[in-house]
């Protein structure tokens, strides 16, 4: 059996783990916090953290606990977008749609809509660069009698 089949330690449950955020480096943070929202309906939670050095906005959809971090260095200092990643995940009920209206709310085009089995994807990448992937699940056709 893989270790990650393996079920998890009462030692390790105990410490109650739950993926809560992800971060994203950005070079402006305020034009990055209006793309996100006119282009996913991504909503600011809460007052921006400001400390020495860095500035953060927590960004979250209507709904949601999970947390889109943009992280901006105040210090001036440049970012690269790296290969160390993969993309920025999306789920959505009309990858087509939603394909045009990151477009049109200033995406730029990596791939677009395709079918794979039991799904439909798109990639972009938002204004800075970083890659973002939507995916529509298909629901398998129905029998033919």
């Amino acid at each position: 059996m893989s270790s990650a089949a393996q079920a998890v330690s009462p030692e390790l449950s105990a410490l109650g783990f739950r993926l809560n955020f992800f971060k994203l480096v950005v070079r402006d943070i305020d034009a990055m916090a209006d793309f996100y929202a006119r282009a996913f309906g991504f909503e600011q939670r809460g007052e921006r953290i400001r400390i020495p050095g860095i500035e953060e906005a927590m960004l979250s959809l209507p709904g949601e606990q999970f947390t889109l971090v943009l992280y901006h260095w105040t210090d001036g200092r440049e970012i690269e977008i790296g290969s160390g990643h993969g993309p920025v995940g999306f789920l959505t009920s009309d990858v087509d749609a939603a394909y045009a209206h990151a477009l049109a709310n200033g995406a730029t085009d990596m791939r677009a809509p395709l079918d794979l089995p039991g799904m439909r994807l798109a990639f972009v990448r938002d204004p800075e660069g970083h890659e973002i992937e939507m995916i529509q699940f298909k629901r398998p056709a129905a029998a033919k009698e």
